[in-house]
């Protein structure tokens, strides 16, 4: 418990030298109980904890910012995102926007399968998430509607799950390092054996261990250097094998800081994801970013490129690869893209409130 309290103290400490480095407001934490929280299988918890992450104030227009599989919060605070987006004359700058980063469903510090219920916790999916955001904003938080909801990996994908289910909601969605189709092909065939591999670790008992499966690290590491990295980028940092060992070497003994269950309900949550059958509910303008060295959602496939002729008042950027790209991960990095963010919410009509 001492060494995860002190990775939490360090987490929180880096994240406010981040802020203060890139001149935008100290965040802010706030949490919110959603009552009768239902899932789509048709069970009810009486209370779902919703973790929130703020930055600005209240009087700023609204921008809700989504993270990735198995992410935080946290995740949207660094300084190649944050750093780069919420500081003064920046597209998302603080002190005209209220942003809003939610820990989803099942992640960070909101309600999740280890808080107690373990493998008894519901299956949530995307639309759960989404569901569980918009309760958070619009009841916890009263906001009525929002300029931006912007996304990244699993957050990319709740961006177009949000433009679906609520589309009068928001002026402009920015789904970054995803599809708005169904999760397949090799990203599909990948992630499922990982899930197979912690499921059927003797240690994971069917959710009721008592430590950690030791599959869990070598899973998740593998899938992470199978499916995001980029092709150049991993040339450039590992042109022998030596140097080849060394990344999987420090990633091997890296703490594991997740939970089984959380692992699984979070990253086997994507499973139903299909965006494709209700693009023209769509009413917001849209901004889909992507790199070209995606290895989730590969561009040659030209799967989202069809995908976006259904949408009313949308656009792709393809951020060129480069050895200075990161593949699935290059999302992250907002200097890719920032300039045709700011130059995309500059057109982008406010709706009457």
């Amino acid at each position: 418990m001492k060494f995860f309290k002190a990775i939490s103290v360090l987490a929180l400490v880096l994240l406010s030298v981040a802020a203060g480095a890139a001149d935008f407001p100290a965040p802010k934490q706030g949490e919110w109980i959603a009552r009768d929280f239902k899932f789509h299988t048709g069970e009810v918890l009486p209370e779902v904890k919703l973790h929130y992450t703020t930055v600005g104030e209240p009087t700023g227009a609204p921008v809700v910012a989504l993270h990735g599989t198995s992410g935080s919060a946290e995740g949207m605070l660094t300084a190649a995102f944050a750093g780069e987006l919420f500081g003064p004359g920046q597209p998302l700058d603080a002190t005209k926007y209220y942003i809003v980063i939610p820990d989803a469903l099942g992640h960070g510090r909101s309600s999740k399968p280890s808080d107690g219920l373990k493998a008894k916790f519901p299956h949530y999916d995307y639309a759960d998430m989404v569901d569980a955001q918009y309760r958070l904003l619009s009841e916890g938080l009263g906001i009525r509607h929002v300029r931006l909801v912007i996304g990244n990996s699993m957050g990319g994908m709740n961006v177009w799950v949000w433009g679906e289910r609520y589309p009068g909601y928001m002026d402009a969605l920015v789904p970054m390092a995803s599809q708005p189709t169904a999760v397949a092909s090799r990203n599909w065939m990948l992630r499922r054996m990982m899930l197979e591999t912690v499921r059927n670790d003797p240690d994971y008992n069917n959710g009721n261990y008592a430590t950690q499966p030791r599959a869990l690290k070598y899973a998740s590491i593998f899938y992470g250097i199978a499916t995001a990295g980029g092709t150049l980028n991993y040339q450039k940092q590992a042109p022998t094998r030596e140097l080849a060992d060394k990344i999987v070497d420090a990633r091997l003994a890296a703490p594991t800081v997740a939970d089984a269950n959380d692992f699984l309900w979070q990253w086997g949550s994507s499973a139903d994801y299909d965006a494709a059958p209700g693009l023209e509910k769509i009413q917001a303008w849209v901004l889909a970013i992507n790199s070209a060295d995606d290895e989730r959602n590969p561009p040659e496939t030209g799967i989202e490129v069809e995908a976006m002729k259904r949408v009313k008042n949308g656009r792709l950027f393809l951020i060129p690869a480069s050895d200075q790209t990161s593949g699935h991960g290059t999302a992250g990095n907002a200097r890719f893209y920032k300039q045709q963010l700011q130059e995309f919410l500059q057109i982008v009509p406010r709706q009457a409130m």
